[in-house]
């Protein structure tokens, strides 16, 4: 059987691509073609250890069966259209662009009278990372698998917090000092309640979404270390 293989952030570096087919034989798991990968690591084979794999843009376990036409992404620990585009729900209130993030018209599509808390949390590139001069970031993301896996986050904060609604938005490509990276609105009668939900969604996205970013510096370029997938993810 053949299936699609795709890689992000830093094993592009390692694979030396950013997709692939892949012939395996009848029967194989997530974890045969792990073993294939592996073989060709090289000096990088610690970096297994700390991916995940998504089958059809689902999270899978290395002995979930694969099948013929499958398509398996590699997924290094995420760091926390066209170039005028918006990918995501209309309104927007999931999506990804690929230009500046529109604060104003995110947050007021949210804004209704019965709420007494709006809260928002911006997330901008600062000008230093590491102890060193930062020039620019540069984000990428495995797009649909990110807005599917955002907006089931969405519904998550909407079912388990007191709060009437979410917008989140994450841009992507090459993004300069100062301007936003990721966007989140929580909209509630209550303001505790919306920061409570702000906070969990900014940093579960962080540690469970597909996105990743390369940090641009004077002196070179690194892709940023992630924090591990959550157990319930890699297992």
């Amino acid at each position: 059987m053949r299936v699609r293989v795709l890689v992000f952030g830093v094993l592009k570096d390692v694979i030396h691509g950013d997709s692939s087919q892949l012939d395996l034989p009848g029967g194989a798991t997530v974890q045969t073609l792990l073993d294939h990968y592996r073989g060709l690591a090289g000096n990088h084979a610690a970096l297994w250890s700390s991916i995940a794999v998504a089958v059809n843009r689902q999270y899978a376990t290395p002995a979930d069966p694969l099948s013929d036409g499958d398509e398996v992404a590699l997924l290094p620990p995420v760091s926390g259209g066209g170039p005028d585009s918006n990918i995501g729900d209309s309104g927007p209130r999931v999506s990804m662009v690929h230009d500046r993030i529109d604060a104003h018209t995110t947050v007021t599509t949210l804004e209704r009278p019965e709420d007494g808390a709006l809260v928002i949390f911006d997330g901008m590139v600062r000008n230093h990372s590491r102890g060193r001069r930062t020039l620019y970031l540069v984000y990428e993301a495995y797009e649909e698998m990110a807005l599917e896996q955002m907006r089931a986050l969405r519904t998550k904060a909407l079912a388990d917090f007191a709060i009437r609604d979410v917008a989140m938005v994450h841009r992507l490509g090459k993004i300069e000092i100062g301007e936003s990276s990721v966007l989140i609105a929580v909209a509630s009668a209550h303001r505790a309640a919306a920061f409570d939900a702000c906070r969990w969604l900014i940093d579960t996205l962080k540690k469970t979404i597909p996105i990743w970013k390369k940090e641009y510096f004077e002196d070179g370029a690194v892709w940023a270390d992630g924090e591990p997938f959550p157990a319930e993810i890699k297992r």
